[in-house]
């Protein structure tokens, strides 16, 4: 998959691109089954809400084989290799759960102002790709975007430590306010197997999800090899410290994947 100029020019101006129907139906039931299966999980990567229901599940790329294949699919790492010009490595890999009436807020945040502030990213040589595990309507918790805000560098940002479970460098009312005046807010929707590819830098948050439907996402935090963080003050499963660049897999890893399954089964 490669993006054409004219998608290039609406990530470079908005800060992000919205890709539906990237993966198909066969794909995401194996990523939904996947998701189940690390969720239920005693590990230290798991983390849950105030409420004992799954938050997040941190480098399940590591300890999950379908997350592995993932994490290395050819239709989101050869697109963010065109975008940041050049071999990338896994920054960061995260299944985010918003559980039915229980999950929580993720506040307005830049994710590179964490990158850079804790982790020692020299530049905003980096990005996101989220991919819809369930589909994410404008009720359950969907990813709330302020475009073009990621042509304003970083923003100052306070360190919330009380609001979730997960630490955040979040930014105040006026600045959100401000951004929001200017470039307004998008909230990306899709059935499962969409993807949103986003800029580092763009501010971005999630409100809670107080409808009856589950909305799962996989997270891919991707840098450029020659971006590699410097300070290791997070935990390596937060903040991985293997800066190989990712070699794509077959386009139908994924597909490779659940016929194994089946026949062991």
């Amino acid at each position: 998959m490669k993006l054409s100029a004219s998608q290039l020019r609406d990530f470079d101006e908005n800060g992000y691109l919205f890709l539906p129907d990237c993966f198909s139906s066969e794909e995401m039931a194996v990523l939904r089954r996947a998701a189940s299966e690390v969720f239920a999980l005693d590990r230290q990567e798991v983390w849950r809400e105030s409420t004992g229901t799954p938050r997040t599940a941190f480098a399940a790329h590591t300890y999950n084989e379908a997350f592995r294949r993932l994490g290395a699919h050819p239709r989101l790492i050869n697109p963010v290799m065109q975008i940041l010009d050049g071999p990338v490595y896994m920054h960061q890999y995260k299944v985010n759960a918003k559980a039915a009436f229980d999950g929580e807020v993720w506040q307005w945040h830049q994710d590179y102002g964490t990158w850079q502030r804790d982790d020692d990213m020299p530049e905003p040589r980096a990005m996101n790709i989220a991919v819809f595990v369930d589909e994410v309507t404008a009720a359950n918790g969907p990813l709330m975007f302020i475009p073009k805000s990621h042509q304003k560098g970083v923003q100052k940002a306070g360190h919330d430590l009380e609001t979730t479970s997960y630490p955040l460098w979040t930014l105040d009312r006026a600045t959100v306010t401000q951004l929001a005046d200017e470039g307004g807010i998008v909230v990306p929707t899709g059935a499962p197997g969409s993807v949103v590819m986003f800029h580092g830098n763009l501010v971005h948050a999630s409100p809670p999800n107080i409808s009856p439907w589950n909305r799962t996402i996989v997270y891919l935090s991707i840098c450029h090899v020659d971006n590699h963080i410097r300070r290791f003050k997070r935990a390596e499963w937060i903040a991985h410290r293997d800066f190989t660049a990712i070699e794509p897999l077959d386009d139908d890893c994924l597909k490779e994947f659940a016929r194994d399954a089946l026949e062991v089964e």
